[in-house]
């Protein structure tokens, strides 16, 4: 298949992934492998969803709570880093997905000074195919997952140049939220899309 002639272009399936995941593979062949393959080739994945207003809730205190901007929902895998940080808060901070005066989605988070709501979130690497109940095991452990988060936040806060409201990693959360639009988008770090 073609997952099989893309893997053969390279020494070994070990070898082909980590290029794949530091983006050492020329960008087509990196296109092609992920959209061919891609189960075993995700990164860590993001949905941001614009809203007018959100919050967090734990133990029935809130948290973290902000008006206009995205909540940030945030699934990592064991082999994310800090290249992927860098790209994702990159394009949460420019995503033009706020209107303008003439009503188009023309401004980025930072041209609205709007604020995120970041919340962990594993099961965005949920894997359905087999059975009723999904697995979660292309979810990063906490180990590795945890110093990932907090990377993310200060990025995040040094992109945006003010705090991000967060969750509790692993914690049992009620987001409340108003859609704004309403814009939901889906990001992976590793297809760049």
């Amino acid at each position: 298949n073609r997952c099989r002639e893309l893997l053969e272009r390279t020494s070994s399936l070990r070898s082909w992934q980590v290029n794949l995941l530091h983006g050492q593979l020329p960008l087509a062949q990196q296109s092609a492998a992920l959209k061919h393959c891609p189960d075993s080739c995700d990164g860590s994945v993001v949905l941001a969803s614009a809203i007018a207003e959100s919050s967090v809730t734990i133990d029935g205190e809130v948290r973290g709570k902000i008006g206009q901007g995205f909540v940030v929902l945030l699934g990592i895998e064991e082999a994310d880093g800090a290249e992927d940080i860098d790209w994702l808060c990159g394009k949460i901070t420019r995503m033009r997905v706020f209107t303008d005066e003439a009503g188009l989605m023309n401004k980025s988070l930072t041209d609205v000074g709007g604020g995120v709501l970041l919340i962990s979130q594993f099961t965005l690497h949920a894997s359905t195919k087999k059975g009723n109940r999904p697995s979660f095991t292309r979810a990063a452990k906490p180990e590795v997952a945890i110093p990932l988060y907090e990377q993310f936040i200060a990025r995040l806060e040094a992109e945006l140049g003010l705090a991000v409201e967060t969750g509790e990693f692993g914690a049992s959360m009620q987001v409340a939220l108003i859609n704004d639009g309403p814009v939901t988008i889906t990001i992976d770090s590793k297809s760049r899309e």
